[in-house]
């Protein structure tokens, strides 16, 4: 099996001009200098979990954001680096697979040859089993030749995502120190930066010289938070899948017969769904965001679709497109309750045909309910972080059928007077992760890739490379690094009653902001695409001419260039700082004071942790 990796794939004409297209680099990544600015000392965003990181990375919370500059830069105090040894990296696959991540692996590649010939790459095959089993294959360019700007994981592999145990982690530092990794380089999601930092904590404890870096690659675009604008692979998973789902509308508008029921992956978070419906203009979309905050139960959330097929048979239209995150199924809150139940009986050992006799009475009604392939679904063995697994649960097959039999039920009745309601239903789940990727992500993919050799280059420890201000061209993105530390919350597990247990510092999938400029872009335009059909197609993926610059609708309405706001903070105190100087007016030192004691009073009930905070 190990030797399939790294051979040469065969390429079509258009995989070929693909792999001849050469991202470009920002300005502060060019050249053979490595120019680093450090900021002050991170904080973690949540400031009543900050005492529990701090104490659980004490070698590595609080360290500070780093910027890299362009050699114009006139920045004083910032760290020029010319001198560069030959190192030794190792790059491993964490994540589940996503367009971009072999761009990840080339742009790290090219920036350890540029800066020094000597140093060598090293991929872990098979993902973070490879790394434990030391199994390597040493990337070169020749090896890179036919997987530059191409989809997949398949130059290196993955299998388990975890480097999470006493076990996992010591094999880890065993590979690293047998190898002489002066860096390991892990790209994936939410689950695998958590590792990457607790492996760089262990790391630091043991005095392993082996800095631990992250990538933030993920199809579900829920690695977020205020150093992450976006991750590798969103932006090619929402193009494809939104094309998809804007031939499935054409062809309901030919038709005008079946209403299509679309569900779309986004395990914990509903960033797919929303940036697609935002794309493709579909009917409808149900967020588990929005189901979770308003606690919509599956009759709430079946007659809000039935009303609305109502509604649109009214206007003589007897079609529509609906799209589902697969993670709805798990924010309904009877469901989830009923799966709590499930989940803990199968791990005492219960089997699956016994399961029913022994739930709950309210649970046993809404699972005797439920249609006998869900039921089925519902009984398979949880993931490894305890949810169900989402892929295989049809929830669009269940809300199809829910809907179907209530639309019945109303034309029995006399309620409903239209004509009888039909439905096909899709699961969009593995369609658009082999994509090839888009210009997007191979520029970011690869500027990440560079950035990672910039960390090292820094001599930083547990620092995830981020770029900022994504939503211009890569001239004016911003590059730097954040300890991953500083993203972390400590999340109170357990839903509904009770729920008060601290967990384990990770980062933890973002959410859809429901006060988010995005969703209330869907918002303002929910009733106009429920009832006017205003489909709208991107087509397929666009690799140049109209559409390949492109981006992700939500990324550009949001305003997120945070370590750009920093910057500019830090700029505005050194001004004060500059002209609030002993021997300056009475009247400027009185501004000064009063305009900084209003500035602070509002700053520190804000950041307190009665207020501020992420609630989870």
């Amino acid at each position: 099996m190990d030797s399939d990796f790294g051979i040469p794939r065969e390429l079509s004409d258009l995989q070929k001009l693909r792999s001849q297209y050469q991202p470009e680099l920002p300005p502060c990544l060019q050249g053979t200098t490595v120019r680093v600015e450090f900021g002050d000392a991170t904080i973690a965003a949540d400031p009543s979990g900050a005492h529990t990181i701090s104490r659980s990375f004490p070698h590595t919370y609080g360290q500070p954001i780093a910027h890299f500059l362009r050699a114009t830069a006139k920045v004083p105090d910032a760290q020029i680096i010319t001198e560069h040894p030959a190192v030794r990296v190792g790059v491993v696959f964490c994540g589940r697979q996503s367009p971009g991540g072999h761009n990840v692996v080339w742009g790290l590649l090219e920036a350890l040859k540029v800066h020094n010939p000597e140093s060598v790459l090293l991929g872990f095959l098979g993902g973070s089993e490879g790394l434990f089993a030391q199994k390597t294959l040493e990337v070169t360019d020749e090896i890179l030749a036919t997987y530059k700007n191409q989809g997949g994981y398949d130059l290196l592999g993955r299998t388990k995502d975890q480097i999470r145990t006493t076990e996992q982690v010591n094999a880890a530092l065993n590979a690293c120190t047998a190898l002489k990794l002066d860096a390991l380089v892990i790209i994936g999601g939410v689950t695998s930066n958590t590792d990457a930092a607790q492996l760089a904590e262990t790391f630091a404890e043991r005095k392993c010289p082996t800095k631990v870096v992250g990538i933030p690659v993920t199809l579900n675009g829920d690695l977020k938070n205020q150093f992450v604008e976006t991750n590798v692979g969103y932006d090619t998973i929402c193009k494809v899948n939104s094309q998809l789902i804007s031939n499935v509308c054409t062809d309901a508008l030919s038709a005008e017969k079946y209403y299509y029921f679309i569900r779309l992956m986004g395990r914990k978070a509903s960033h797919v769904a929303l940036e697609c419906t935002l794309q493709s203009h579909p009917n409808m979309v149900i967020l588990a965001e929005e189901v979770a905050a308003s606690k919509l139960t599956l009759f709430d959330i079946t007659k809000q679709i039935c009303d609305a097929v109502q509604a649109r048979a009214e206007q003589d239209k007897y079609h529509g497109v609906i799209l589902l995150p697969e993670g709805l199924i798990e924010s309904i809150p009877e469901v989830f309750a009923l799966l709590q139940e499930i989940h803990g009986l199968l791990r005492q050992g219960v089997s699956a045909d016994n399961i029913s006799a022994q739930l709950s009475p309210w649970a046993s009604a809404l699972f005797e309910f439920l249609p006998p392939f869900i039921r089925k679904q519902l009984l398979l063995h949880p993931e490894s972080d305890d949810s169900a697994q989402l892929s295989q649960i049809e929830t669009e097959k269940l809300l199809a059928h829910l809907v179907e039999a209530e639309m019945n039920k109303r034309l029995k009745e006399g309620t409903y007077k239209g004509k009888k309601f039909n439905s096909i239903c899709h699961f969009f789940g593995y369609q658009a992760r082999g994509s090839l990727p888009s210009k997007f992500d191979c520029d970011y993919a690869y500027v990440l890739g560079h950035i990672a050799y910039h960390i090292l280059a820094a001599g930083l420890n547990g620092y995830m490379a981020t770029v900022t201000n994504l939503k211009n061209p890569v001239n004016k993105w911003k590059c730097g690094a954040a300890p991953i530390t500083a993203m972390m919350t400590v999340k109170r597990y357990g839903r509904g009653h009770g729920a008060s247990t601290l967990g384990k510092p990770a980062l933890h999938p973002a959410t859809v902001d429901l006060k988010g400029k995005a969703y209330e872009l869907l918002r303002q335009n929910a009733i106009k695409f429920l009832m006017n059909d205003v489909y709208r197609n991107p087509g397929p993926l666009q690799f140049d001419g109209p559409g390949a610059d492109a981006k992700a609708v939500s990324l550009c309405v949001e305003d997120q260039d945070y370590m750009g706001r920093i910057k500019k903070l830090q700029e505005h105190l050194d001004k004060v700082r500059s002209i609030v100087k002993p021997g300056c007016s009475q009247d400027v030192l009185k501004a000064a004071l009063s305009a900084m004691a209003s500035v602070t009073d509002i700053l520190s009930v804000m950041s307190s942790p009665s207020t501020g905070g992420t609630p989870f």
